[in-house]
Protein backbone atom coordinates (compact mmCIF):
# COMPACT_ATOMS: atom_id res chain seq x y z
CA UNK A 1 0.00 0.00 0.00
CA UNK A 2 1.30 3.43 -0.85
CA UNK A 3 2.22 5.58 2.14
CA UNK A 4 -0.20 8.34 1.11
CA UNK A 5 -3.04 5.82 0.82
CA UNK A 6 -2.14 4.35 4.19
CA UNK A 7 -2.19 7.76 5.87
CA UNK A 8 -5.47 8.75 4.23
CA UNK A 9 -7.09 5.45 5.24
CA UNK A 10 -5.81 5.72 8.82
CA UNK A 11 -7.02 9.30 9.16
CA UNK A 12 -10.47 8.37 7.88
CA UNK A 13 -10.60 5.28 10.12
CA UNK A 14 -9.68 7.35 13.17
CA UNK A 15 -12.48 9.74 12.28
CA UNK A 16 -14.91 6.84 11.85
CA UNK A 17 -13.84 5.45 15.21
CA UNK A 18 -14.66 8.74 16.91
CA UNK A 19 -17.95 8.96 15.09
CA UNK A 20 -18.84 5.40 16.09
CA UNK A 21 -18.07 6.18 19.72
CA UNK A 22 -20.50 9.08 19.43
CA UNK A 23 -23.17 6.68 18.14
CA UNK A 24 -22.53 4.41 21.14
CA UNK A 25 -23.09 7.39 23.43
CA UNK A 26 -26.30 8.23 21.57
CA UNK A 27 -27.62 4.72 22.19
CA UNK A 28 -26.55 4.86 25.85
CA UNK A 29 -28.42 8.16 26.24
CA UNK A 30 -31.42 6.77 24.38
CA UNK A 31 -31.30 9.40 21.65
CA UNK A 32 -34.05 9.53 19.07
CA UNK A 33 -33.93 6.31 17.00
CA UNK A 34 -33.97 8.03 13.62
CA UNK A 35 -31.04 10.23 14.67
CA UNK A 36 -29.08 7.13 15.66
CA UNK A 37 -29.86 5.44 12.36
CA UNK A 38 -28.73 8.53 10.43
CA UNK A 39 -25.42 8.49 12.28
CA UNK A 40 -24.97 4.77 11.66
CA UNK A 41 -25.56 5.38 7.95
CA UNK A 42 -22.91 8.12 8.04
CA UNK A 43 -20.43 5.68 9.63
CA UNK A 44 -21.23 3.05 7.00
CA UNK A 45 -20.71 5.62 4.25
CA UNK A 46 -17.36 6.63 5.72
CA UNK A 47 -16.26 2.99 5.92
CA UNK A 48 -17.33 2.47 2.31
CA UNK A 49 -15.14 5.43 1.33
CA UNK A 50 -12.14 3.87 3.11
CA UNK A 51 -12.80 0.59 1.30
CA UNK A 52 -12.90 2.44 -2.01
CA UNK A 53 -9.61 4.20 -1.30
CA UNK A 54 -7.89 0.92 -0.40
CA UNK A 55 -9.41 -0.93 -3.35
CA UNK A 56 -8.30 1.78 -5.77
CA UNK A 57 -4.77 1.56 -4.40
CA UNK A 58 -4.84 -2.23 -4.69
CA UNK A 59 -5.98 -2.03 -8.31
CA UNK A 60 -3.28 0.50 -9.18
CA UNK A 61 -0.50 -1.49 -7.52
CA UNK A 62 -0.91 -5.20 -6.82
CA UNK A 63 -3.51 -5.99 -9.48
CA UNK A 64 -1.74 -3.98 -12.19
CA UNK A 65 1.54 -5.73 -11.40
CA UNK A 66 -0.11 -9.14 -11.55
CA UNK A 67 -1.97 -8.44 -14.79
CA UNK A 68 1.18 -7.16 -16.49
CA UNK A 69 3.30 -9.98 -15.11
CA UNK A 70 4.30 -13.23 -16.74
CA UNK A 71 2.69 -15.56 -14.19
CA UNK A 72 -0.80 -16.66 -15.31
CA UNK A 73 -1.43 -18.20 -11.89
CA UNK A 74 -0.88 -14.85 -10.21
CA UNK A 75 -3.24 -13.15 -12.66
CA UNK A 76 -5.92 -15.71 -11.88
CA UNK A 77 -5.34 -15.33 -8.16
CA UNK A 78 -5.84 -11.56 -8.12
CA UNK A 79 -8.87 -11.81 -10.40
CA UNK A 80 -10.29 -14.40 -7.99
CA UNK A 81 -9.70 -12.06 -5.05
CA UNK A 82 -11.52 -9.25 -6.83
CA UNK A 83 -14.44 -11.52 -7.64
CA UNK A 84 -14.58 -12.61 -4.01
CA UNK A 85 -14.71 -9.00 -2.83
CA UNK A 86 -17.39 -8.22 -5.39
CA UNK A 87 -19.49 -11.18 -4.22
CA UNK A 88 -19.04 -10.21 -0.56
CA UNK A 89 -20.14 -6.65 -1.29
CA UNK A 90 -23.31 -7.89 -2.95
CA UNK A 91 -24.30 -9.77 0.23
CA UNK A 92 -24.07 -6.70 2.45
Amino acid sequence: MRETTKEEALNRLRSVSGHLNAVVRMVEREAYCVDIIKQILAVQGALNKVSSIILESHLQTCVTTAIRGEDPGERERVIGELMEIFEMSRRI
